[in-house]
């Protein structure tokens, strides 16, 4: 099969190399899935970078990156229904503490780890629910329903918040998100109620008139920077469920603020969820998708023999969607 690999971090056209490698063979309670897609996110680009600290090295001899994807199931392992040959897949995890993810022909993995994708749902969608969509959705739900609640999202122009945007909207909440001024129309245009710049000098303020009571759940990409403010709008009781602080890593928090609202703080990482929590996540997905509110914008689909430029796209930051390869 043909596929994408690197064998050392470093920058995405020094050491990734296009070649063949053998196809995998489904093992006891695998399936291996012809990919179409495969989905490219800013942790795949920090992973082949070699940007977490401590790590030196990659994990394998051989990393074929990427953990979202979309298929078709060709073959199954002993334990696994026949029946599902054929079936149309999107897939999560698939590179999470693998050698061999979805930047290739083929992947073979457990077959909880393919889902079936809905029959109105396209592939290039499916290659987007693995890490932004389950994410999104796990952020939005996690602590039940948000219809009737004012709802504060960072980042409502990236992969992950814009889905969070559509699917708060679509459970009922009143939905107030922050972006880069360029990107304003799109966030509305995902159903945001209130789209405020993430850099305005008077963002509390402006949060605070449209949410005079204060915001009851926040999704938050970054936490570090912005828990100063969230500290300042939540309402007592509140939650805020963050998947991110890249930008400060090592926040130091106005604790007494939060204390004596009592805001929770729930830390998320897709790659370790329950199964309960991603099975919700999945119904969500699926169910918003049905309804005709689910959209993944997509940003640029790139061949596999340009994979290192769909990395580099996404190091740039500034993307208007997700980043896909056409297998």
């Amino acid at each position: 099969m043909k596929a994408a690999w690197y064998s050392a971090f470093g920058p995405a056209d020094s050491v990734l190399t296009i070649g063949e490698l053998d196809t995998p063979h489904p093992q006891a309670g695998e399936v291996l899935v012809k990919l179409c897609y495969s989905g490219a996110n800013p942790s795949d680009a920090k992973a082949r970078a070699g940007s977490r600290p401590g790590v030196t090295k990659p994990p394998f001899d051989k990393v074929i990156p990427h953990s979202d994807g979309s298929g078709i199931i060709e073959a199954v392992g002993t334990g696994v229904d026949p029946s599902r040959i054929g079936e149309h897949v999107w897939i999560w995890n698939g590179q999470w503490q693998r050698a061999f993810g979805t930047a290739a022909d083929y992947i073979a993995l457990p077959a909880e780890q393919a889902v079936p994708l809905p029959a109105d749902m396209t592939m290039e969608t499916g290659a987007t629910l693995g890490i932004p969509g389950l994410t999104a959705a796990h952020c939005a739900f996690a602590h039940g329903s948000l219809k009737g609640k004012t709802v504060l999202i960072s980042g409502g122009a990236g992969a992950v918040g814009n889905l969070a945007v559509q699917l708060a909207k679509w459970d009922g909440a009143f939905v107030i998100a922050t972006t880069s001024q360029h990107n304003q129309e799109r966030v509305k245009q995902a159903g945001a109620d209130v789209v405020l710049a993430y850099d305005a000098v008077d963002l509390k303020d402006q949060i605070l008139t449209a949410a005079p009571d204060g915001i009851d759940y926040a999704i938050e990409v970054e936490f570090g920077v912005n828990a100063p403010l969230l500290a300042e709008v939540m309402k007592a009781n509140a939650q805020i469920v963050t998947y991110g602080s890249a930008l400060n890593m090592a926040p130091t928090l106005p604790f007494g603020s939060f204390l004596f609202k009592a805001i929770k703080i729930d830390i998320a990482l897709i790659y370790i969820l329950d199964l309960e929590n991603r099975r919700n996540a999945i119904e969500r997905l699926h169910k918003a998708h049905a309804d005709g509110v689910l959209k993944s914008d997509i940003h640029a689909i790139f061949d596999l023999s340009d994979i290192a430029s769909a990395h580099s796209t996404i190091e740039a930051g500034k993307r208007s969607g997700a980043v896909l390869i056409r297998l």
